[in-house]
């Protein structure tokens, strides 16, 4: 059977038989990526599948819901779970790899249940919730984490299982979840963690709207309105790029227009228009996550910012209202980096 036949991946449930499989890698000096997923994957997540292939032997991806990054309150049980279309596209990709002149191609698919990833404890949602957590503050605590208290706890804890059991070479984030890789890069370091982190480019639609699985919620009428964050931080990073370094200068454009777009909708029958909320539009320093006053030249910034589309109102028969019928909140982050000496 040649090469391109027929994927050669495995999947993992369990930590002892993929830590075999791992070690055997080891010992033929193969090369590990690591492209940790919570599934529902889209080209996003893909792009950082084959940044991976490029640059390793073998891809390690794993596919986890993990529900300590979820709060008591947030969308777990909704959370989209695409595992055979997940699969299909992994299967493409790979068939894709082994065509092309990457590297590397995808050996394993790690599947693990939360008895596995979460042992001794049922995974606690809770903020002073019992359980094994690693958190990274103050960083957890800004922007993201305001908002979702616990978010970052679950995904700095979920992150270092994984880099345990994979024991990977490098590991891939994306940059649309900025404030994730600020923290990511920052654990590896204080607990010197043995692998480089590698970070790959936010995939977006056409119209600029960050790819998300999330987006499968927002149906035709917020889907149109949603791509008002990305428009308001390109306002702002304008304003950058024409030599402004003040947080009033850059910023006030975005505001003015998330404001101006609320108004405009607001005005609409509830049969029509698609609300939403801002819950922050930020310019802070890349490295610390601290809202500055003035852009340090040589440092740049991190310009991002979260809206939350508010269910829909009145859905007519017929409409596309997305995954839920459009009863689900729905949160956007996007984020844009401003170079320094921009």
């Amino acid at each position: 059977m040649s090469s391109t036949a027929a994927p050669k991946f495995q999947i993992f449930r369990e930590v002892a038989p993929l830590r075999a499989y791992r070690r055997q890698q080891l010992l033929n000096q193969k090369s590990v990526g690591l492209v940790p997923t919570m599934g529902a994957l889209h080209a996003g997540h893909l792009s950082l599948v084959r940044q991976a292939a490029q640059e390793n032997d073998d891809v390690f991806v794993t596919i986890y819901v993990n529900p300590t990054q979820f709060g008591v309150n947030e969308d777990l049980d909704s959370y989209p779970k695409t595992w055979d279309s997940d699969l299909e596209k992994l299967h493409a990709l790979d068939q894709e790899l082994a065509s092309s002149s990457a590297r590397g191609r995808i050996s394993s698919i790690f599947a693990p249940t939360s008895k596995v990833m979460y042992p001794t404890l049922p995974p606690s949602s809770e903020i002073d919730g019992h359980g094994s957590f690693v958190t990274i503050t103050p960083l957890a605590n800004k922007l993201e984490g305001a908002s979702r208290p616990v978010f970052f706890r679950g995904v700095a804890t979920v992150c270092t299982k994984l880099f345990n059991i994979v024991q990977p070479d490098k590991a891939y984030f994306g940059q649309k979840d900025i404030q994730q890789t600020v923290i990511i890069r920052r654990m590896i370091e204080d607990f010197h963690i043995n692998m480089e982190f590698r970070l790959g480019d936010t995939q977006r639609e056409a119209d600029g709207l960050a790819m998300s699985s999330r987006n499968v919620y927002l149906g035709a009428r917020r889907r149109n309105v949603s791509t008002i964050l990305v428009q308001a931080l390109r306002r702002a990073e304008e304003q950058y790029k024409g030599g402004r370094r003040k947080r009033d200068d850059i910023l006030w454009p975005a505001h003015d227009l998330t404001n101006s777009k609320l108004m405009e909708q607001e005005e609409l029958p509830p049969s029509q228009r698609a609300l939403y909320d801002v819950d922050y539009i930020s310019l802070a320093d890349p490295d610390t996550l601290e809202e500055v006053d003035v852009v340090d030249e040589k440092k740049g910034a991190i310009l991002s910012g979260a809206i939350k589309m508010r269910p829909l109102e009145e859905p007519q028969e017929g409409e596309d209202s997305g995954l839920g019928e459009g009863a689900v909140p729905v949160r956007l982050i996007d984020n844009l980096i401003l170079a320094p000496g921009a």
